[in-house]
């Protein structure tokens, strides 16, 4: 399936490609502020629609992971890594997807506190 997205003016628009079946919440310093419900899909499946330079970027910790917000509106639409086996990654934050109820997708609560 085919999903449109994007921050909240517009800045950043994107499509992703793949099969919504459940999210991640994280509770580490970051991602609890920020309150993103995260789905994860090869970074290929990830068109950007809007130039990549208006993403800003933000990294903390060890630097893995590429956090791309808005720098106008502040959302974060998505990030990017790479996962242990090699293969780059995004995390789409499905917040910022169009059409979806966020009641029906099931969330899987990861101990990012602890790592």
């Amino acid at each position: 399936m085919n999903y449109q997205g994007s921050c909240h003016c517009g800045h950043i628009k994107f499509e992703v490609e793949g099969t919504l079946t459940g999210a991640m919440s994280c509770n580490c310093s970051f991602c609890q502020r920020k309150g993103s419900l995260m789905w994860f899909v090869p970074r290929k499946s990830l068109s950007l629609l809007t130039p990549e330079s208006n993403a800003s970027t933000y990294e903390f910790n060890k630097h893995v992971i590429k956090h791309q917000f808005c720098a106008l509106c502040g959302i974060h639409p998505y990030g990017e890594a790479t996962d242990p086996k090699g293969n780059r990654m995004a995390a789409i934050n499905i917040r910022c997807l169009e059409g979806i109820d966020l009641e029906s997708v099931p969330v899987t609560h990861y101990d990012g506190r602890s790592r």
